[in-house]
């Protein structure tokens, strides 16, 4: 698909910044200043953004020469208390209409509410192919709780469930080390991106992380809060694009220097 080539570099990986998380999380006051986020983002080297249809609508002049990716489906917030899993509400259509490059949804493997995320996949891939619209699996064992773990055996699990669904793209968590993880990337007939989660005191450590997945053949990243989160966005997506694309060392990075 030739929308694939707008996220992915020559060099077959990606830097990716999320900054869908508005759809139900708390995201304020760091993301009152949106604009100013995404010029900082795209200005330190991010080949995409992750957004919301909200957000892909209110800034089309900035993100002309990013990659948009749209967060398609959801429903529950923070102050939710229904314990059902994300419904697709966008559909491949809408995403056309705003001119994106890929669409993408959950893949929770393991949870009560498997069956609905999973069929959520298999309809939007089926959609996507209609168009030629790439499809993004976020598959996360046990969606955003820690039961079932998100063990390497899981993951490997559910980045090929992906896989086999259709979908274009993988993004899933990261679990060291480096060569146990790359079992998860060689299950996984599909390029294979970590997500960021919570945002850390520890930058080190998720700059490490991004690293050693670098090191095992990651396509690259799709980090959010610790990007939008930090008073300096645009110095962390150049750290992160040296490190995905450039193969920086954690000692060589100019956001380390004194």
């Amino acid at each position: 698909m030739r929308r694939l080539e707008r996220l992915f570099r020559a060099d077959g990986k990606t830097v990716i910044v999320a900054l869908d998380h508005g759809m139900g999380l708390h995201v304020n006051p760091e993301l009152d200043r949106t604009g100013k986020i995404l010029e900082q983002v795209i200005e330190g080297g991010a080949d995409g953004v992750l957004v919301t249809y909200g957000t892909a609508c209110k800034y089309q002049s900035l993100l002309r020469d990013v990659a948009v990716i749209l967060r398609v489906d959801g429903g529950g917030s923070q102050i939710g208390a229904s314990g059902k899993g994300p419904s697709l509400l966008y559909s491949v259509e809408d995403a056309l209409r705003l001119g994106v490059d890929a669409v993408i949804c959950m893949g929770f493997p393991g949870t009560d509410f498997e069956h609905q995320t999973m069929k959520n996949l298999s309809s939007l891939v089926a959609e996507g192919m209609k168009w030629n619209m790439p499809v993004i699996a976020e598959m996360l064992p046990g969606g955003f709780s820690s039961d079932p773990p998100k063990t390497i055996e899981n993951l490997r699990l559910s980045a090929r469930t992906g896989c086999e669904y259709g979908a274009s793209i993988i993004k899933t968590s990261y679990v060291g080390p480096a060569q146990e993880f790359k079992k998860v990337i060689d299950a996984s007939f599909q390029p294979v991106i970590v997500l960021g989660g919570e945002k850390t005191s520890d930058l080190i450590g998720m700059f490490r992380c991004v690293e050693e997945a670098n090191s095992v053949g990651s396509s690259g990243v799709a980090i959010g809060r610790n990007v939008w989160k930090h008073s300096d966005p645009k110095s962390v997506v150049k750290a992160l694009v040296d490190i995905v694309h450039h193969g920086k060392r954690l000692d060589d990075l100019e956001i380390f220097q004194s």
